[in-house]
């Protein structure tokens, strides 16, 4: 058994959960826990069939507390032993050698608080993957636009160099728990609760750079990730955009930066006229 206890956030994943879980019960090393938190699912009858899996160590049902929120309950369940927390969405499916491979690396390597690898796209409608990238980490735009490198790229295998990056995804971000109780707000408060949806990944990964700690991509690393809106921008819906924007003007105001300009205009361009 490893020494990673993994956190998932479910709000109505009733149409992909159960791959995730299953991806996870087929590890060559299997996590120390696996905690759930339900945030708000209209129908939380799929949850019951969570709990028969060994692998699930319990579910927690919240009404819609918001992402940030609901890891942080998570987090509270999770075991002090646990050397390691994998936050991991319920759209995604981790690689048989996933667990294992990302304690391997950072078992070797002392100064990384958090990594993540490839991501690749995955079609649930199709049951199968994409061919094409979902992410290799964030990067953010000179002009201050952060973005999924290689999201939408044919894979490859032009990114196979371990290196330091700005952000990791939170469909996939794996962390050391040092580093998470160094950067945290306050006991036990890892992610940022001002923040709903949205850009609670990049902040986190702000706190634990400034504290020190190395974000890594590791791209021997592998998950699938079915992202909900697909990477086209315009599937999601104006509400989920708004949100996404303001999330950006609260990134820069708890980490001021030049770059506040930029997410001003994202946020009226994207209130006024809807794009």
């Amino acid at each position: 058994m490893s020494r990673t206890a993994i956190v998932i956030v479910t709000h109505n994943s009733e149409q992909v959960i159960r791959h995730c879980i299953d991806a996870i019960d087929e590890q060559s090393v299997l996590p120390q826990q696996v905690v759930i938190v339900d945030s708000g699912s209209h129908n939380c009858d799929y949850l019951e069939e969570m709990e028969t899996y060994d692998v699930v160590s319990c579910v927690i049902r919240e009404g819609n507390i918001g992402f940030s929120r609901a890891n942080n309950v998570g987090i509270s369940h999770i075991k002090d032993d646990s050397k390691y927390i994998l936050f991991l969405n319920p759209d995604t499916m981790l690689d048989k050698e996933s667990l294992r491979l990302s304690e391997k690396y950072m078992d070797n390597d002392p100064t990384a608080g958090a990594i993540t690898g490839v991501l690749q796209g995955y079609d649930f409608k199709r049951s199968e993957a994409t061919g094409l990238l979902d992410t290799t980490g964030i990067f953010r735009k000179w002009y201050g636009r952060w973005y999924d490198r290689g999201n939408g790229e044919d894979d490859r295998g032009q990114y196979q160099s371990v290196e330091d990056i700005p952000a990791a995804c939170g469909a996939f971000l794996f962390c050391r728990t040092k580093a998470l109780n160094q950067a945290s707000l306050t006991a036990r408060t890892i992610f940022d609760e001002d923040f709903f949806l949205y850009k609670e990944d990049i902040e986190l990964c702000f706190r634990l750079r400034k504290s020190g700690w190395k974000v890594r991509y590791v791209p021997e690393v592998i998950a699938f990730h079915g992202r909900g809106w697909q990477g086209d921008r315009k599937t999601m819906s104006r509400a989920l955009r708004k949100t996404a924007a303001h999330s950006e003007i609260l990134l820069y105001k708890k980490h001021p930066s030049p770059y506040m300009l930029w997410a001003l205009l994202k946020y009226f361009f994207v209130t006024t006229f809807d794009v």
